[in-house]
């Protein structure tokens, strides 16, 4: 059976278009990311364990983001990144976990080098209502100067997902929850038809973010990373 085509990602040093599984192959010959890195070497910066981390929504994994996360840094500033690039809305509860619900609560406190090790796989909660999921897969570790004065750097991101108008069948850039919740369909529309859609008990068609939690609870973005 043929693979099914995979959302494609871009380099965030770079912009260029990768694949998600070409990633870790890209970073290493980026001229960006090289420079950077080079950069860092010669800062004052400390020199300590950084992990790469592959994140993904639970359900639908068009959705992802490679970071690279200070082995000093809490999961707390993990937390703040993924509200502020996926998921804040309401100023809900989260949590990581071990095993999603029911799972090893892991306290967010917790600092980066105290819980990860190549392969371990963290579930992120977000609003214990309406739950966004998000699993956080350690791929591997470099000793070396972070590359950034933040704690969290952006490797790389996917690409929005193309969704197709209900209505007509091109490009779409809105969404209606109306037709989510009430008519049990896609939602998704062009503008021409955003601009038509009679459905508005749910409030007007809304964008369609790069963000996993489109559609969800009060979500209206941004989807941009914080830094």
């Amino acid at each position: 059976m043929p693979r099914s085509p995979e959302n494609t990602g871009t380099c965030g040093y770079c912009g260029e278009v990768i694949t998600k599984r070409g990633v870790t192959k890209h970073l290493e010959k980026c001229p960006m990311r090289i420079e950077a890195l080079q950069t860092a070497t010669d800062s004052q910066r400390p020199m300590e364990t950084i992990w790469h981390l592959r994140v993904q929504d639970a359900d639908n994994k068009d959705f992802w983001l490679d970071l690279e996360m200070n082995g000093s840094a809490s999961l707390k500033k993990l937390d703040e990144y993924l509200r502020a690039i996926w998921l804040e809305c309401c100023g809900h509860m989260s949590q990581f976990t071990i095993g999603g619900w029911g799972g090893t609560e892991i306290g967010i406190s917790h600092k980066a080098n105290t819980i990860f090790e190549p392969g371990l796989v963290l579930r992120h909660l977000y609003d214990f209502g309406t739950t966004s999921e998000t699993d956080i897969k350690v791929k591997s570790s470099r000793q070396g100067k972070p590359a950034s004065k933040h704690p969290i750097v952006l490797l790389a991101r996917n690409q929005k997902p193309l969704a197709t108008c209900q209505e007509c069948g091109q490009p779409a850039q809105w969404l209606c929850i109306e037709c989510i919740e009430e008519e049990d369909c896609s939602g998704t529309l062009c503008d021409k038809h955003a601009n038509e859609h009679p459905h508005h008990n749910y409030g007007e068609p809304m964008p369609l973010l790069n963000s996993p939690r489109t559609g969800m609870c009060g979500y209206e973005g941004p989807d941009v990373p914080p830094y």
